[in-house]
């Protein structure tokens, strides 16, 4: 898997929406398409979908 990326201020608009510390994820996909990011725990390594 990638590594992920740290997310920009939008990115981080959409995780907080899904009840998540965007201190503690790091962006590993951004699907525009899907309207969708696949976003990796910083320390546990787990993944997560987020809907925009």
């Amino acid at each position: 898997m990638k590594h992920g990326k740290r997310p920009t201020r939008a990115q981080k608009d959409i995780i907080k929406q899904n009840g998540l510390n965007p201190n503690n994820w790091l962006v590993s996909k951004n699907l525009q398409h899907e309207q969708r990011l696949i976003i990796v725990h910083r320390y546990t390594g787990t993944v997560r979908k987020c809907l925009a």
